[in-house]
């Protein structure tokens, strides 16, 4: 297991207070250190900002490039590998148009856009707007890796340490671990006998890191006079097979994931970590994505679909994650599957996000060709839908109330 990040969470300012990256920057370099003497591989740090759009406000909106541009100097001056400044907001729609000219300005700023909220419902303009933003991103590269930046949120609070979507939302700073841990969940399963040893011996593991992280932790809190938000035990995976959560649902039982049963496996994977004792932080539920896993990206468009993907979101998960789509999907088809992300997370009452990856050039079935470290290339997957129309195409906001 590794921590993919420690997430330090403020108020970037604007005009950016250096002062204030600074001390974000000596708090994160300490808190490597920290948690590299208990043991853990620190892979990134990170802070995330409270959102653009409140600190430009609508009048200022139009300098959102420059802010990240500034952002991304200033963190790398202060030894901080990445930035997240934040969704864009409904109540400032110019904010969803600046997002992809704030991509290209910037090598290490992540965004995102709200498309629904349990307190406003579903923004069908929010809805198209990410949508928009999705298409214009996978312009600004060849292979489409714009999209890595972005990604539109369902029903996400604040304080989760898992980038695109994460954010803060008060002055005080916090900071929270987003943790890499499918490892441990291919291990439980692959020495079990039975479901429920299996099931035991991942919450034992869960269980026992979090207990090492947090007495880890713990003087950072008073040195530093920083709140500890927690753990992010998403089970997150890197694409070899040691480190996958496709792996993992297949040691349960499954031929290939995407096939009947996999749904199951999901479940029970998700059904450990809410039994595990833990500080809880962001999504802490199952994690998915597609070009970050080696058995999922093998998987991709061979059993599984981006509608299975879609049903497994609702016993685990995070939504449709590094999913890459055909590079002549159009704003209407993306839009669609945004909204069933929506209609998800407002009635299960969970947080949902959606970072899909359109592949210029590319058609489903035809292979991605990343050159990145922390994806595995895969089968472009097809998409089934059309834009939405009638009621959906109007401009309205509605709600939905959580199932009971």
């Amino acid at each position: 297991m590794k921590i993919r990040s420690i997430t330090y969470f403020m108020n970037v300012g604007w005009p950016l207070k250096e002062e204030r990256i600074q001390e974000a920057g000596i708090f994160l370099s300490t808190a490597r250190s920290a948690f590299e003497a208990a043991g853990y591989e620190v892979q990134t740090t990170r802070i995330a900002s409270v959102p653009f759009t409140s600190l430009l406000g609508a009048d200022a909106i139009g300098l959102t490039p420059r802010f990240a541009q500034r952002l991304s100097n200033s963190i790398a001056a202060n030894g901080i590998d990445y930035a997240a400044l934040g969704p864009a907001l409904p109540d400032v729609p110019e904010s969803y148009e600046m997002i992809p000219d704030a991509i290209a300005a910037s090598k290490n700023i992540f965004f995102s856009g709200v498309m629904a909220t349990a307190h406003d419902g579903i923004s069908l303009p929010a809805v198209r707007a990410c949508a928009e933003v999705i298409i214009r991103n996978a312009t600004l590269a060849p292979d489409g890796f714009g999209n890595l930046r972005f990604a539109a949120l369902a029903n996400v609070p604040p304080g989760g340490p898992f980038f695109p979507s994460a954010y803060h939302d008060a002055d005080q700073p916090t900071f929270a671990l987003a943790l890499e841990s499918a490892d441990l969940a291919v291990t439980a399963f692959a020495n079990a006998k039975t479901v429920e040893e299996g099931r035991r011996a991942l919450i034992d593991e869960l269980e026992n890191h979090a207990r090492k992280l947090a007495y880890a932790a713990e003087p950072l809190k008073f040195r530093f006079n920083v709140r500890f938000g927690g753990l992010d035990f998403s089970l997150a995976p890197f694409p070899a097979e040691a480190q996958s959560l496709g792996a993992a649902l297949e040691n349960l039982g499954v031929s290939k994931v995407g096939e009947h049963g996999s749904l199951a496996a999901a479940a029970i994977l998700t059904d450990a970590i809410d039994r595990a004792d833990f500080p809880r932080a962001g999504f802490s539920g199952l994690m998915l994505p597609v070009l970050e896993d080696a058995i999922l990206a093998k998987r991709a468009n061979e059993t599984l679909t981006v509608k299975d993907l879609l049903m497994y979101s609702t016993v685990c998960g995070t939504g449709l994650d590094t999913v890459p789509i055909p590079g002549d999907t159009t704003n209407g088809q993306v839009a669609a599957i945004l909204l069933d992300i929506c209609a998800l997370a407002l009635r299960l009452h969970k947080p949902l996000t959606a970072r899909l990856m359109p592949i210029p050039g590319k058609k489903a079935g035809e292979l991605t060709s990343f050159d990145f470290d922390y994806f595995a290339n895969s089968q472009v997957m097809s998409v089934e839908a059309e834009a939405p129309g009638k009621l959906f195409a109007g401009n309205e906001t509605f709600s939905l109330h959580a199932k009971k």
